[in-house]
């Protein structure tokens, strides 16, 4: 393990007003936004959507890293460049999603775990080889009336501690993702008591697994009512909620926080972020940023709908959103920001 490259692959991925694009989606979960937006479901066309994204004039001004899928970290343009060197010649720094999706729990209904830590050394090696400098993890909670368990909990905690282990060993910088989905009719409260417990028991098995947290970064959900939930709380009042449960259980020592969007909508994914750092600006012992897939990308998708005459459109607003977030990152997002993007 290279501590001190970790470290600063870390810091890097963190440093500025950057944040993350998470353009990581499954083969089966690009397919489904494909299909919704009318656009053919083939390889072609999942290759010529990323190339669309990783050619995005400047981009490299709004990103720090992007998270790449298996079957995109070996494409290329139609020139035949790999989107890979694209990335880093922009400054951008490539990782890679590692786990293999989510299954049923075995004896815990309606509850996931994560798969893919069979063989994940090998892959990272492989990974390391071609390029990337991270990687990514995600397990998923539920919240309902008989969930999360603890046993889900414990057992989802302890494969991110396995695979954060595994990528420093391999001198990969993990992001470990516990979401807790935004499903179910659940309020506020509901939502800052489970997440808080997610990350308590994250951290403990981080630490048990003596993964190095100044070269490991958090992509963890907002704290926020969920989606079925009828009762409307404030930007202000969910980023207070986020960032209180952030300060109660993450270590000062961490690199850096990097939220998911979680299936807001890129403005109230933006107006979340602004509002933590207009009210906690050098106030937090480690930098929050965005790690956002849909957020970002969703809105150039609809433009484009698989057809190159739109492919410049597209890129601007993909510019343009990104650069909001950077706006939010500094504090100096403002709704109105929003109509002059339309």
């Amino acid at each position: 393990m290279r501590t001190e490259e970790l470290i600063a692959t870390a810091t890097a991925l963190m440093a500025g007003d950057k944040g993350l694009l998470a353009m990581d989606e499954s083969v089966g979960t690009c397919n489904k936004r494909f299909e919704e937006a009318g656009i053919p479901q083939t390889i072609e066309y999942r290759r010529a959507y990323r190339e669309l994204i990783v050619t995005t004039p400047n981009l490299g001004r709004c990103l720090s890293g992007a998270i790449l899928f298996d079957e995109t970290i070996y494409q290329a343009t139609k020139e035949g460049v790999l989107f890979i060197d694209i990335l880093k010649k922009a400054g951008i720094i490539p990782g890679i999603k590692v786990d293999e999706g989510t299954a049923d729990m075995a004896n815990f209904p309606g509850e996931k775990i994560t798969e893919g830590i069979d063989g994940l050394r090998q892959r990272l090696v492989k990974y390391y080889e071609l390029g990337a400098r991270f990687a990514k993890w995600r397990a998923v909670i539920t919240i309902s009336d008989d969930t999360p368990t603890k046993a889900n909990i414990e057992a989802n905690m302890h494969l991110l501690a396995r695979y954060a282990a595994l990528c420093q060993e391999n001198n990969l910088v993990p992001i470990v993702e516990p979401e807790v989905l935004m499903d179910g009719d659940h309020g506020l409260k509901k939502c800052a008591k489970v997440t808080g417990k997610v990350l308590a028991t994250l951290f403990k098995q981080l630490e048990k697994q003596r993964v190095n947290l100044q070269a490991t970064i958090l992509k963890p959900n907002m704290v926020l009512p969920g989606t079925r939930n009828s009762k409307p709380v404030s930007v202000q009042k969910a980023s207070k909620a986020t960032v209180e449960v952030l300060l109660k259980s993450v270590p000062a020592t961490l690199a850096g926080v990097a939220f998911l969007s979680g299936g807001q909508s890129p403005a109230e994914a933006s107006a979340h972020l602004n509002e933590m750092h207009v009210k906690y600006k050098g106030k937090l012992p480690w930098p929050l940023t965005f790690s956002f897939a849909r957020a970002i990308q969703q809105p150039a998708m609809d433009i484009w709908r698989g057809d190159d005459k739109n492919v410049k459109a597209a890129q601007k607003l993909l510019y343009k959103r990104a650069s909001l977030n950077n706006a939010a990152r500094r504090g100096e997002y403002k709704p109105e920001m929003e109509e002059k993007l339309a």
